[in-house]
C-alpha cells in the first residue's frame, strides 16, 4: 500500500521541505562540518554493542529510503531560497490504532535564528495531520537544548512528560523532555500558530 505522506514537497515563502536525496551529499557534509561545534552535543550516537550506523551520506540516504518505503520514516531536507539548510525527519511512524510519529531536526548554524526551523516543523506537522493522516506527533528534546525548546515554545506544543536516559546522545544516555500535539489540538493548522496562512 502506498503511504499518502511520502514522498512530498512542502513550501512556504523561501522555505522548501523535500525528500533528502543523494545529490545533497556535498551541501549536507559542508553544513555538518560548518555546524559541528554547534550540533555535536545534540547528535544521536550508537550505544556500545549496538549495530553501527552508516558512515557515509550515501549509506544514510539508502537506509532512510528503505525505511521510507516501509512507511516508517519521512526523511526531509530543508532548503532556504534553494540552498540546503538542514534536515527534518519524521521517525518511528506507527500506524494501526496509534497513528503516531516523532520528529527530529537540525539546522545549519548559518540559518539559525531566522525562524526557519519553527516554520519547517509547522509545515511537516501540518502535512502529517492532513495528507499522512497521523493523529499524534511527539518531539523529544534534551533539557539543555535551549534552541530546540524555543521551537516547540513558538509553536505552542505542550510538554507532556520527562524521560530519564531516553536516547543515546553525544556518547551517553540522556534525559529528554517530551512534547506532543494531536490533530484535535490543531484545528487551524500549525502555520496559524506562527501567524501564517497556507500558500
Amino acid at each position: 500500500m502506498t503511504d499518502p505522506g511520502w514522498p512530498a514537497v512542502l513550501t512556504h515563502g523561501a522555505v522548501t521541505i523535500r525528500p533528502l536525496d543523494r545529490i545533497d551529499a556535498k551541501a549536507w557534509t559542508e553544513a555538518r562540518r560548518r555546524s559541528a561545534d554547534w550540533l555535536h552535543q545534540w547528535d544521536a550516537t550508537v550505544p556500545p554493542g549496538s549495530a553501527a550506523r552508516p558512515t557515509t551520506f550515501a549509506g544514510l540516504v539508502r537506509r532512510l529510503r528503505r525505511q521510507a518505503k516501509r512507511g516508517a520514516t519521512y526523511p526531509f531536507a530543508i532548503e532556504v531560497d534553494g540552498r540546503f539548510a538542514g534536515q527534518i525527519t519524521v521517525n518511528n511512524i506507527v500506524r494501526g490504532s496509534a497513528q503516531f510519529a516523532s520528529i527530529g531536526y537540525w539546522i545549519d548554524v548559518q540559518f539559525a535564528g531566522r525562524g526557519v526551523m519553527p516554520l519547517a516543523v509547522a509545515l511537516v506537522i501540518d502535512h502529517c495531520f492532513t495528507t499522512a493522516r497521523l493523529h499524534r506527533i511527539e518531539v523529544c528534546i534534551r533539557p539543555e537544548n535551549i534552541n530546540s525548546l524555543r521551537v516547540v515554545e513558538k509553536l505552542g506544543i505542550d510538554e507532556i512528560g520527562y524521560a530519564p536516559r531516553f536516547l543515546h546522545i553525544d556518547g551517553a544516555w540522556r534525559d529528554h523532555r517530551i512534547f506532543a500535539i494531536t490533530v484535535e489540538e490543531c484545528h487551524q493548522g500549525m502555520l496559524s500558530r506562527l501567524g501564517l496562512s497556507p500558500e
